[in-house]
């Protein structure tokens, strides 16, 4: 518990900060939203309730979709699988665990992390429990799984490769925690040989799927101040792979891309997000930890609009959807910006508790799981 309270109280801080200059003034309230003539509208096409949502915790449960499923939880321990295109129900369970890391799936499984750091596995099928093993601390972030091994980051910063079939320790691999760290990891990302992660300490390795080796590690920020808070260089928001590059931001820290084969910066450019970027039109779009959005040339880093309009409005990481960015915020409003230039186009208000998890896309629909427990479907018109 000693280190959930420390996360615990850095994840507050970073909040401040984001609103902050550091100078001691009084935190500067939310932007107010602008008036703009709308130029796209988003129609609910279906909207399911999956429970209690996102909790009382600072949890980030993201859905998923596998194939034509859609998966959803909450964090009482209620999984739900979809139907992606009419949000009809197809199984639903209710574990017995306070789920803090949702959801993965793939190979047949779906995986699921909670707080007392159990990682549980799913058949994809009925929902029906295949396996569950205990991990060394609490899962923030989704497993995820290349069809041999299921892959976990557990909160002390640990990556641990459990076999899909049973659950059984194929490896793991430790790193050094700093003393102060915002509470969340992203997830790791797997492909058929590699495995992916951002650290706490602001770095990005590159491990072997079958055996954990390191292939290669980089650090893509390098902590300044005095006090720790000052130091802190996490990377919460989630890796992009595309291509052969890698996509990381850290917290007070950079927005980087890295060759995914030896871990050479491209490019980098000074940034501070808790979310992670997104890709499309041949750009990369990021959502600071202060509200602003930015949009780079994905191969040259050379930047192409900043929209500011949104600060301080706790956004969700950005996703490239049709010819826009959309981005959620912690009214319940999501907002679509043009990809050209970044001015706002659409807008529309999915949950009065807010959205704190990024949405997602498949094909033509936009999905955006609020926290209140509410999953809606949106398409374009």
């Amino acid at each position: 518990m000693k280190l959930m309270s420390r996360t615990l109280v850095a994840g507050l801080a970073a909040l401040l900060l984001a609103g902050c200059s550091g100078s001691g003034k009084k935190e500067l309230p939310p932007a107010e939203l602008e008036k703009f003539d709308a130029e796209v509208q988003l129609d609910r096409s279906w909207k399911r309730n999956i429970g209690v949502g996102q909790g009382e915790l600072f949890n980030k449960l993201k859905p998923t979709v596998d194939g034509l499923t859609l998966y959803a939880a909450d964090a009482k321990g209620r999984v739900v699988a979809m139907d992606r295109d009419t949000g009809s129900v197809n199984w639903q369970v209710k574990l017995k665990e306070p789920l803090s890391g949702a959801v993965g799936a793939g190979g047949g499984r779906v995986m699921l992390g909670t707080l007392n750091g159990s990682v549980i596995v799913l058949d994809e099928n009925d929902g029906s429990e295949l396996w569950r093993a205990q991990v060394s601390s609490e899962v923030l972030a989704a497993p995820q799984t290349n069809g041999d091994v299921v892959v976990v980051q557990t909160q002390d910063d640990k990556l641990v490769a459990l076999d899909i079939g049973t659950g059984e320790q194929r490896w793991i691999y430790e790193s050094s925690l700093p003393v102060l760290t915002v509470r969340g990891h992203s997830a790791p990302v797997v492909s058929l040989h590699r495995v992916y992660a951002g650290l706490a300490s602001g770095r990005v390795v590159a491990l072997d799927a079958q055996n954990g080796i390191p292939l290669w590690e980089q650090r893509i920020a390098q902590p300044q101040g005095r006090s720790e808070l000052e130091r802190m260089v996490d990377i919460d928001g989630e890796l992009l792979l595309n291509d052969q590059t890698l996509y990381a931001a850290t917290y007070q820290g950079n927005l980087v891309a890295l060759d995914s084969e030896t871990g050479n910066i491209r490019w980098q450019r000074p940034t501070s997000s808790h979310a992670g970027p997104a890709a499309g039109f041949g750009s990369v779009y990021l959502s600071q930890a202060g509200g602003t959005l930015e949009a780079y040339d994905q191969s040259r880093a050379t930047p192409l609009w900043t929209n500011d309009s949104l600060q301080r409005r706790q956004l969700t990481g950005p996703v490239a959807f049709s010819s826009y960015v959309a981005v959620a915020d912690f009214e319940g409003y999501v907002h679509l910006l043009a990809q050209t230039d970044g001015r706002l186009v659409g807008r529309v208000r999915v949950d009065s508790k807010g959205v704190r998890v990024a949405p997602i896309v498949q094909g033509d629909t936009l999905y955006i799981y609020g926290n209140s427990g509410d999953l809606a479907a949106y398409q374009l018109r």
